[in-house]
């Protein structure tokens, strides 16, 4: 049987990984800067996860939601902890696209309505729902497109605030800094007036942070600088490092009902463990911090080469981009120097979504790869 063939692939077989490294069966070494998307938090094969998936998989590794799992109570433990969220709760699925999906439909049966409104260069997921307030058409069959949705400007206020007049708004929906999209933020002062908007027309506001949530920005989550309380917020990617868990956290406004929401393999027991493992290094290891410090440095680096005209994002969730398309960096950063870096829909974005844990001296090493291969493409010119 083949393949179904969707994904255009890199000629690269990784076989181990390690910290921010992954390897090939012969040897050959990659620094991992961009993480399979932003899943790997805290580092491929930190020992810490090891041991807890190995350890939970000798004793118990799945069983339904039908029966009692303590795991998911201690894993919302100490998710409040590491967030200092207050008055959540929490419902676990496997990946960000369900987290988004779940999301758009307890606001809808929260709210009785139907429409969500979402906005230009975002992206939540491919499944039905959530592919419908993705802004790529080329993504959405026939059957996608009957979903009651809204795009709007990223940033205007205004628009938001006359289609919320309608009244008819279940849900607005954003990622605090859009990744697919090219790492754009909004202005505090949108967000806030989103959310103020949001209570005013009885509508949900949904805060996506499937990608930058879980310390990757420096906060927690993204939307915390911006001083706003979502009434939903997403998450998935860095959840588990590879292993795959989402979830949403639900403000306690919104009541829970047998049935509304379900799901199989959502919150079993080897997710927990992965997630529960996240957690404890995450906090251990002070990675939030470390974020922080590296996004000042990468800044300060990438401020030096004057090929890179804006470097965006925040912590570990960072763009620099070019005046050129950087396909072709890419390309070279990857099979010359061994640098693993990611594509936005801004064609000139280089995205840098490393594990949280990277060290400074990695960094050096990209600037290093990144300087002598611009300087090698100016002397081909």
């Amino acid at each position: 049987m083949e393949l179904f063939d969707v994904y255009p692939l890199y000629d690269i077989t990784p076989v181990k990984g390690e910290g921010v490294f992954v390897y090939e069966a012969d040897g050959t070494k990659y620094l991992d800067l961009y993480g399979g998307h932003a899943v790997i938090s805290i580092g491929h094969a930190h020992p810490t996860y090891i041991k807890a998936i190995s350890e939970q998989v000798a004793k118990l590794g799945f069983y339904s939601n039908s029966i009692k799992n303590p795991m998911q109570q201690e894993l919302a433990d100490k998710l409040q902890k590491a967030s200092k969220l207050e008055d959540y709760a929490l419902f676990l699925c496997n990946s960000g696209a369900e987290a988004n999906e779940n999301a758009l439909k307890l606001a809808s049966f929260h709210t009785g309505k139907s429409k969500i409104i979402y906005f230009e260069k975002a992206f939540h997921g491919r499944t039905s729902g959530v592919v419908a307030v993705t802004d790529n058409e080329s993504i959405k069959a026939p059957f996608n497109k009957d979903h009651n949705v809204v795009r709007l400007a990223f940033d205007d206020t205004e628009a938001l605030e006359n289609e919320l007049k309608k009244g008819d708004t279940a849900a607005v929906i954003f990622e605090v800094i859009q990744g697919v999209g090219g790492l754009d933020e909004a202005t505090s002062e949108f967000y806030k007036k989103a959310s103020q908007a949001c209570e005013k027309y009885g509508a949900v506001l949904i805060a996506d942070e499937v990608q930058s949530g879980y310390g990757r920005t420096g906060d927690f989550f993204a939307f915390q600088k911006h001083d706003i309380r979502p009434g939903i917020i997403s998450i998935a990617k860095g959840m588990g490092n590879g292993f795959p868990i989402g979830g949403i956290l639900i403000d306690k406004s919104i009541e829970a009902k047998s049935g509304m929401l379900g799901t199989t393999f959502g919150g079993n027991h080897l997710a927990c463990a992965a997630g529960i493992a996240v957690l404890d290094v995450l906090m251990k290891e002070n990675l939030m911090n470390n974020a922080k410090e590296l996004e000042l440095m990468f800044k300060e680096k990438a401020a030096e080469i004057p090929e890179i005209v804006q470097i965006k994002g925040r912590g570990l969730m960072l763009g620099l981009e070019f005046d050129f398309e950087v396909a072709h960096l890419r390309k070279d950063l990857l099979f010359k120097h061994k640098v693993f870096t990611g594509a936005a829909s801004n064609k000139k974005l280089l995205r840098i979504l490393p594990p949280l844990n990277i060290k400074k001296e990695h960094i050096n090493l990209f600037f290093d790869a990144l300087k002598a291969e611009l300087k090698r493409s100016k002397e081909t010119i």
